[in-house]
């Protein structure tokens, strides 16, 4: 067993090689003794090896002692749903998010969808895993099936506030996950007309990669909501726990100012209320929750993190740079159209295009994460911290250093001999000059 497919916050490697369903089985047993399941729901993608993978770690499951609920085909959110809203102790995802079809992997959740990562048991059931020695149960579990889809699709078309506007709408769920997401829209046909591209799963990952941070994968819908005239393209990654929005004019709004506007709507509702960015996010995002009456909270990236740290700190809602939202309404996790039905109300109430609307939020320019390979991560995070002292300095997530027209922020990869930057200024000239002198020191 390869023991770098236990990532930060899930399990990923490529089949067979990496994750097969000998390590699928041990994952199971490990979990429920380290645990201690008697109920565990499990849903799967579309990829090929995700029955095989399904099977064995369900009788892992099974094979200790816990009941399996099988959700069947379900978006990663639909299993956070069923952790916060069936009698189980944990819920996981067998999926590779937007990774190519060669990956496979899990994520795993507690009841109340508590995320599990490595410094909230994943290190614990890797180690189990590896060793292979299992204890033996006083029972064996059983399975049933679990379909979560029709509780999950009536509760959040209930968001759906759009009166008697109409709308097009361009959604392109890449032959992934994203297209179980569609019988949400259907629920309010009246107000919603959809164009489809690649909603096909008997032909899965059959075009671009399922992931809206690819840029190059958003042509095709931009170039669709012009063609068609619709008033908003959406893109769903490959597991349908992000979301990315294009204008009616063709042109992508950056995932941190999609958590701006959300959190407006959000505080209209819910004023007062706390919300997490993650510090790569545009300064934008603080300024507008705070113009709204919101207390904005800087957090570190990672599902695992924001999920527990909204829980501490009572926040509402969450957006990450990476276009993961997550809500109370799902128990602090990501509810992948929920982001775009309030984007839609939005719209109705005020009666302006999203490009008006995401307009007052372009107040910057961001650089964008980019990412360098390196050596020695730390020795250049050394130099930076030098170099950059004379600048505010935290490192709550690697080293932001913030000055009155600029900011940015450098982050060790867990996984990778990468350091991922960046960086957001007042004018676009000095976005590039810091971004180029940072490089340059990153690189050298």
């Amino acid at each position: 067993m390869n023991s770098a497919i236990f990532k930060a916050y899930d399990i990923r490697g490529t089949y067979p090689d990496q994750m097969d369903e000998h390590i699928a089985y041990r994952i199971g047993r490990a979990s429920v003794e380290h645990f201690s399941l008697r109920t565990v729901a499990v849903g799967r993608d579309i990829r090929d090896s995700s029955p095989a993978i399904f099977r064995e770690l369900t009788r892992g499951l099974m094979e200790a002692g816990a009941d399996v609920l099988d959700l069947g085909l379900v978006t990663t959110p639909m299993v956070y749903f069923a952790a916060s809203r069936l009698e189980v102790d944990m819920a996981i995802s067998v999926t590779a998010s937007h990774n190519p079809p060669q990956y496979n992997g899990m994520k795993l959740a507690l009841k109340g969808a508590l995320p599990v990562g490595l410094e909230s048991g994943l290190s614990e059931i890797r180690d189990r895993a590896l060793s292979g020695i299992f204890e033996t149960p006083e029972r064996t579990g059983t399975m049933r099936e679990q379909d979560i889809k029709p509780a999950y699709y009536s509760y959040f078309a209930s968001f759906a506030d759009m009166g008697t506007k109409k709308f097009s709408v361009v959604i392109d769920t890449a032959n992934a996950m994203g297209i179980l997401e569609l019988p949400i829209y259907d629920q309010f046909k009246e107000n919603i007309s959809v164009i489809n591209l690649y909603d096909d799963l008997t032909h899965p990952f059959e075009c671009h990669e399922a992931n809206p941070l690819n840029l190059e994968t958003l042509e095709e819908l931009q170039a669709k909501v012009i063609e068609t005239g619709s008033h908003m393209g959406i893109a769903y990654d490959g597991d349908a726990d992000r979301i990315g929005f294009v204008d009616e004019k063709g042109i992508l709004i950056p995932m941190d100012l999609a958590t701006a506007l959300l959190s407006e709507i959000i505080l209209k509702k819910k004023p007062g209320s706390t919300i997490l960015y993650d510090l790569r996010s545009s300064r934008a995002v603080r300024e507008i929750i705070e113009e709204n009456g919101g207390h904005a909270k800087e957090c570190k990236v990672g599902h695992a993190n924001i999920k527990r740290q909204m829980r501490a700190d009572g926040a509402v809602f969450a957006g990450e740079l990476s276009g993961h939202y997550y809500f109370e309404e799902n128990a602090f996790a990501e509810a992948g159209t929920l982001p775009a039905i309030l984007l839609l109300n939005l719209m109705a109430e005020t009666g302006k295009p999203l490009s008006e609307l995401v307009a007052k939020t372009r107040r910057y320019f961001h650089s964008g994460e980019i990412n360098s390979e390196v050596n020695d991560k730390d020795a250049i995070m050394a130099t930076l911290r030098e170099k950059y002292k004379d600048g505010k300095q935290h490192e709550l997530d690697g080293l932001k250093v913030e000055y009155k027209d600029w900011w940015f922020n450098i982050r060790p990869s867990n996984t990778e001999p990468l350091l991922r930057l960046n960086l957001e200024a007042e004018t676009e000239e000095l976005m590039r000059t810091k971004r180029e002198e940072l490089l340059a020191l990153i690189r050298a």
